[in-house]
């Protein structure tokens, strides 16, 4: 049955998406433990991603997707990866990467401030320029210019492009029970501006999963704040597509961030704007998952996220829909956090109770969505 395992990393971002037929999907890579402190209760995230590889007899992922170049989901990727565009980078312990997806802005953006931002980019232009191994999500005028220096073309490379509202064409319902509907980023944004806004610019996808005859939906959402959001909600209505709005698992944005939600913290709860109240109220299944990839919620105000008001939002929600609001650094208890793994299957999202020893139980059922 597919999977979405989400990892403990404080305010950092990876999850791995086990899909039914074998593939594996990786969202961000943020090793951020620091291994010298015994108190960092941060998983050893190359440690766990390697022991899952070997025992499935892989060394690579069909995708690793970098959502935008912020370094909480990125750290570590240029030790962990094997990339192809440098020979240091490529010693035979490192992970291969099938098909790496990154939004345009990776591609454009000048001069990136982090070294490791800029091997990444570096990887990501490599393969482009060699026409594989690479999905770009979205064309604006800035790539169209940056491919013309590398005396290419849009059409050269439009296989190897997605545009928002639509499908990623390596998965499908009827081959691999999956599919990947893509809502951001919008080639508009981009073209905004000289300087690249990685969140507004991050790629949100919607993931369906097909067992028997019920769609498990979730809505991915990097760090996108609430304008784009709202931009997104816009956008689908005006197709008359809010079926690919609709969500089982919602992954918070910016961990836990108030800003995802509107523009106003809020003294104990915060108030969503229309399009985000309607995303998550509306659309939202019955029993659905709403996971923080953040540190624990706080008793009290702070600056950085999580905020504890925009946390009390995402209860209130979870509440309505009988489902769960899951903080990774919390789950099973902020003492000993662990993967949180959602299993999908007939009867939908559930996630999976940690037992002792290493066997695991399911929590619950809930009535599945129909097809």
């Amino acid at each position: 049955m597919p999977k979405v395992t989400f990892f403990p990393l404080g305010n950092a971002d990876c999850f791995r998406i086990d899909l039914a037929g074998g593939q594996k999907l990786l969202f961000d890579y943020a090793a951020a433990r620091d291994l010298s402190d015994d108190q960092d209760h941060r998983i050893d995230l190359p440690k766990v991603l390697r022991q899952d590889l070997e025992a499935t007899g892989r060394k690579s992922y069909d995708v690793v997707a970098i959502t935008h170049l912020d370094k909480d989901h990125y750290t570590g990727a240029s030790d962990f990866f094997y990339l192809e565009h440098a020979k240091k980078y490529q010693d035979e312990d490192r992970i291969r990467i099938d098909c790496l997806w990154v939004p345009a802005a990776v591609i454009v953006e000048k001069s990136p401030d982090d070294p490791e931002a800029r091997i990444i980019q570096a990887e990501a232009r490599h393969r482009l320029r060699e026409g594989e191994g690479i999905r770009i999500f979205s064309r604006p005028d800035a790539l169209k210019d940056w491919l013309a220096e590398q005396a290419l073309s849009v059409e050269d490379r439009s296989h190897l492009i997605t545009d928002a509202g639509r499908l990623v064409p390596e998965f499908t319902i009827s081959e691999h029970g999956a599919e990947f509907f893509v809502h951001s980023p919008f080639a508009t944004r981009l073209d905004d501006g000289t300087v690249v806004d990685r969140n507004t610019n991050s790629l949100v996808v919607q993931a369906t999963f097909q067992c028997g005859e019920t769609k498990t939906k979730a809505i991915l959402s990097a760090d996108a704040d609430h304008e784009t959001l709202t931009a997104i909600v816009e956008v689908t209505r005006y197709k008359k597509n809010e079926s690919r709005l609709e969500w089982d698992i919602f992954k918070v944005p910016h961990h836990c961030s108030y800003l995802a939600l509107g523009p106003d913290r809020g003294k104990d709860k915060t108030a969503p704007v229309p399009e985000v109240q309607w995303l998550l109220e509306e659309q939202g299944g019955k029993g659905g998952v709403i996971v923080s990839p953040s540190w624990p919620i706080s008793s009290t105000d702070e600056v950085q996220p999580p905020h504890r008001q925009a946390a009390a939002y995402y209860r209130e929600v979870a509440n309505q829909l009988d489902g769960e609001f899951k903080v990774t650094m919390e789950h099973p208890k902020i003492s000993a956090p662990a993967p949180l793994v959602i299993s999908i299957c007939d009867f939908g999202a559930t996630i999976e109770k940690q037992v002792i020893p290493a066997a695991t139980a399911i929590t619950g059922r809930r009535a599945p969505r129909a097809g």
